[in-house]
């Protein structure tokens, strides 16, 4: 439950245009046709208990924060800090599911005989958690309700200089900028920026959709703006010979003669000097507001910068936003951070920047790339219930079994997750709300009377008890009120916090390991959730292949993405042969499934201090604190101060902590994931 709410901004701008579908908070709640989100607006920001998990290095003005956009607004707001410039890569609302690539590293042990670098596997339980939990597959409605309450928070810490640029195309995008016109006010609207870019694109009814757009505004009358120049080239061509000497200084004397003498006969000149018959004037003009991919690269994939991040953008891109919009020293925000391209490139001007994103895979990549980049800063965790659920889809699947007795109910609403059948109250219907929902994780009145005047009432007459789960609740004693009072019904309503079950949720890792005198051997490692999800995934490509796959452009294995996940042709004709599937074969000692290993030689609680870190990529290569090596993993990791507690991060970013004791040589240990 939040600490308390923090009020940002009552009212929009008034005067503004409105989408007439768009619930305002200004209109009267109706608890029976709610609207979620003005309850929550009229509430304000949430703020929740904020934990430092990491420290690197000695800058606490650089923030990587774990939780919702609303969430870390209102710490930030709470804090007193204000930001300078915003940019946010918000979900487009295109109906994309993205993947995470998990990809099987070298082993250590047996490099020699196998290279699964190149193997590549899609888990399904690991699509992207912070479109899974932003919910990427949207109702137009709930997407510009839910969008519209993050421009307000976002807007109340903004500093009174500072400007947004907010980057989507053209899924929902026109809708977007009605809303910044009420929450920015159309007044201080600045351009709309057309991002495009050269992908081929796979053969449609339409021109293909090559540019994503960003609305830029400014939070009030002045902004920080330092105009960008650019070198243009202007070719006159040489067309009329009868009424113009044409320029020929850029031809050999041969070549010179040839054209005379053509020009002298009346007769065509040759095409191969026609590309060079040009007078070309050079002028420095201001950039105007259409970016082509030729100075932003927008296209990165197999690029050094590309970290195989779904919707990853360029680092060209940022570069040129944060410059022309901040000076040294400014403090820059990302509220959907993803990959952190605008951490890193904040970092790299001189700037100090916040990243939020609800993902741990996204938090996980930016600690990771700022480490590599000597960027210092904080790592701080949203203690807002959502770090429960490391995989939200797995946590779904398993909740059944979870919640003793629970079982599939067919005449039951969708409503309802299932049933427990009691011997003296007979059915009970349950309610669990759904973890990739963030929407869904406050319960508050207005869901609980559509509880009991919708949902209750359509249940069987014979029902006497219901059992109503929460992840958060909003004033519990004024819930409870509100039940006694409006609950006509005789069905006894009994809530349950989620929590309580979810904290039994493990994931277990086995890991073997021999401590030395200057260095740590590891033997063995064993992911039972990852071992499960490749099983699974061989089974399923088994299937599908046992005459031999045909690979074609419809499947997403092996075709490109572009920047909003819509397949790409393949470029080559190998990627149209037939392949025959190879199922992924984990060795004994399991050491290809970890990615990470990190020591910790300074606190045996707390805040993380990482002394001395590796990471393996996907082709094996070692990164020592950060530093990028061509050596293999060894399956060690060296020390020079014995380290009191190691992590250990798999491949599909679930992380370990052990403790380690000064007289433990070799152990196996079992322990839970550190929940994120």
């Amino acid at each position: 439950m939040p600490i308390k709410y923090i009020s940002h901004i009552p009212n929009t701008v008034e005067g503004q245009a409105i989408l007439d579908n768009f619930v305002r908070t200004r209109r009267v709640l109706r608890y029976r046709d709610n609207d979620k989100v003005f309850d929550r607006v009229k509430r304000g920001l949430p703020l929740y208990e904020v934990e430092k998990i990491e420290s690197i290095g000695n800058n606490p003005n650089n923030l990587i924060i774990r939780g919702e956009c609303l969430s870390a607004c209102a710490y930030l707001k709470d804090k007193g800090i204000k930001v300078d410039l915003v940019y946010i890569d918000p979900p487009f609302a295109s109906g994309a599911d993205y993947a995470k690539k998990v990809f099987i590293r070298r082993n250590p042990k047996l490099a020699e005989k196998i290279a699964k670098e190149d193997e590549k596997l899609d888990i399904e339980e690991l699509r992207a958690f912070e479109e899974k939990m932003y919910g990427d597959i949207w109702n137009k409605e709930d997407y510009l309700n839910w969008m519209y309450e993050n421009l307000l928070g976002i807007k109340s810490i903004m500093s009174d200089t500072a400007s947004i640029y907010v980057h989507l195309d053209w899924h929902i995008g026109h809708y977007v900028k009605i809303l910044m016109d009420e929450v920015f006010g159309e007044d201080n609207f600045k351009n709309e920026i057309a991002y495009g870019y050269r992908i081929q694109g796979i053969n449609q009814s339409c021109w293909p959709r090559k540019h994503d757009v960003l609305f830029y505004y400014s939070k009030g009358d002045v902004n920080i703006f330092n105009p960008e120049k650019e070198t243009v080239i202007y070719e006159k061509p040489f067309i009329d010979t009868q009424k113009e000497e044409p320029d020929l200084s850029l031809l050999k004397q041969k070549e010179k003669d040839e054209i005379n003498e053509c020009l002298k006969n009346n007769l065509p000149i040759p095409d191969k000097y026609k590309s060079k018959l040009f007078n070309k004037y050079f002028s420095e003009v201001f950039v105007r507001d259409i970016w082509d991919c030729d100075y932003t690269k927008p296209i990165i994939s197999g690029s050094d910068e590309y970290l195989g991040y779904s919707t990853q953008k360029s680092e060209g891109l940022l570069n040129r936003i944060i410059k022309s919009s901040s000076n040294e020293g400014f403090l820059i925000a990302d509220f959907f951070g993803g990959s952190g391209v605008t951490a890193k490139v904040a970092n790299d001007l001189k700037r100090n920047f916040i990243h939020v994103d609800i993902g741990i895979n996204s938090i996980q990549t930016v600690r990771d790339r700022l480490k590599q980049a000597n960027a210092e800063f904080d790592i701080l965790d949203v203690k807002d219930g959502v770090s429960l659920f490391r995989n939200p889809v797995q946590t779904m699947d398993k909740l059944k079994s979870l919640i003793t007795g629970l079982r599939n109910e067919d005449g039951l609403d969708n409503f309802w997750e299932g049933a427990i059948n009691d011997s003296k109250l007979g059915l009970v219907p349950v309610y669990v709300p759904n973890l990739l929902d963030h929407s869904t994780k406050v319960l508050d009145i207005p869901l609980m009377n559509r509880i009991i005047n919708e949902a209750i009432p359509d249940l069987p007459d014979n029902t006497k008890q219901v059992i109503v789960y929460y992840i958060d609740i909003d004033d519990e004693k004024e819930l409870l009120k509100f039940i006694d009072e409006y609950n006509n019904t005789d069905v006894k309503i009994l809530l349950r916090d989620l929590k309580e079950i979810l904290d039994e949720v493990v994931i277990n890792d086995i890991i073997e390991f021999e401590v030395k005198e200057t260095e740590i051997e590891f033997t063995k490692f064993i992911s039972d959730r990852l071992l499960q999800k490749i099983d699974e995934y061989n089974q399923k490509k088994g299937l599908n292949g046992k005459k031999a796959e045909q690979l074609t452009i419809g499947e997403n294995e092996d075709a490109e993405n572009d920047e909003n996940g819509n397949n790409e042709e393949p470029e080559t004709e190998e990627k149209t042969k037939k392949k025959k599937f190879v199922p992924i074969e984990i060795s004994d000692n399991g050491l290809e499934l970890i990615e990470m290993i990190s020591l910790d030689s300074t606190n045996t609680e707390g805040i993380w201090k990482s002394d001395y870190e590796i990471k393996i990529d996907k082709n094996g290569y070692l990164a020592i604190n950060g530093k990028k090596s061509k050596d293999f993993w060894n399956g060690k990791i060296s020390y020079e101060k014995k380290p009191l507690r190691m992590k250990v991060r798999n491949i599909a970013g679930d992380e370990t902590i052990l403790n380690i004791s000064e007289n433990q040589d070799k152990e196996e240990v079992k322990t839970k994931t550190k929940k994120k």
